[in-house]
């Protein structure tokens, strides 16, 4: 059999945060930062993992377990009745795991895809996604709702809720810039946080969560009338939001008021769980000096894509 080749473009949210968990609408992209997974049959039942996280090998029908593996793991023990053998997987990334940019759901979805081609399996971005959401769910203990699996599988600019799912492509959006705040918080553990959070005050939390909502959808209405400023200013109202859920920090604070003091940038945001990670930005402004990481990104147009080889 062919050996076979998934590409996978990382992921950046734009709005929706937290709030799509609840029922609420979000926005994301994909971006020219790309994950590869290239799958090797081999005679044996066994599995060779090859990464940058970790080499890893064991018997197929009896998975080892790796901390630093669990979602390539997760999606390997979906497929373990259906495959005709083993195989040798080389995972090659062009961003690091510790910035965001969605790169578990781009492994995931990667894995998923080789895994349901090896197997023979034919699979349409709809039934992509479903299967790498339940591989996200099994390892999060149900939790995370799918935004960043949607625009790696489906590529471009999506307005995604999950109950009832509805995902549509947008096109256009300004120059962004993503800077890395230096560290980040896992999102699982983010998510404990606020809801331990939300026990105490059940009412603000929910009322918090419909005001994300409710701008989320008043910034998709301004990227399809390709309104940049009041875009800005949505994402300002949003970081807002986010800080009074209790995922805004100093860093976080830092940078998003440094970047709003440019005349070039019309918002800031968290882009992403918050508690560290990346901040992003609406315009750029090549002048500023500021003491964290720029992370060059534009959309990407595809989403995964298939080859053999």
């Amino acid at each position: 059999m062919s050996n076979i080749r998934a590409k996978v473009p990382g992921s950046i949210m734009l709005m929706g945060e937290h709030s799509v968990l609840f029922g609420e609408k979000a926005l994301a992209c994909a971006v020219d930062k790309y994950i590869h997974l290239s799958l090797i049959p081999c005679d044996q039942r066994t599995v060779t993992i090859k990464s940058a996280l970790a080499d890893y090998h064991s018997d197929l029908d009896s998975l080892t377990a790796h901390p630093d593996l669990s979602f390539v793991l997760a999606g390997i023990s979906q497929f373990v009745d259906r495959l005709p053998s083993g195989f040798v997987l080389q995972i090659e990334s062009e961003f690091s795991h510790t910035v965001g940019l969605g790169s578990s759901a781009a492994v995931t979805a990667g894995t998923v895809a080789v895994l349901a081609a090896y197997a023979g399996l034919e699979l349409d971005n709809d039934m992509l996604f479903d299967q790498s959401l339940r591989v996200v769910h099994q390892v999060q203990d149900g939790r995370g709702s799918g935004t960043d699996l949607v625009a790696s599988i489906f590529g471009s600019i999506v307005s995604y809720s999950v109950a009832p799912r509805s995902i549509h492509a947008l096109s256009g959006l300004p120059d962004i810039s993503l800077y890395y705040v230096g560290y980040k918080t896992t999102t699982p553990v983010v998510l404990k946080k606020i809801e331990q959070l939300r026990r105490s005050n059940k009412a603000v939390y929910d009322q918090i969560y419909a005001l994300m909502g409710q701008v989320t959808a008043e910034a998709e209405s301004a990227v399809l009338a390709q309104d940049w400023t009041k875009l800005g200013a949505l994402m300002n109202n949003y970081q807002g939001l986010m800080d009074a859920l209790g995922v805004s920090d100093l860093a976080i604070s830092d940078l998003v008021y440094r970047l709003r003091e440019s005349e070039n940038v019309l918002g800031a945001k968290i882009s992403g769980s918050g508690l560290g990670d990346c901040v992003l930005a609406l315009g750029a402004d090549s002048s500023l000096d500021l003491p964290y990481e720029q992370i060059p990104v534009g959309v990407s147009e595809q989403g995964v894509s298939l080859e053999y080889f």
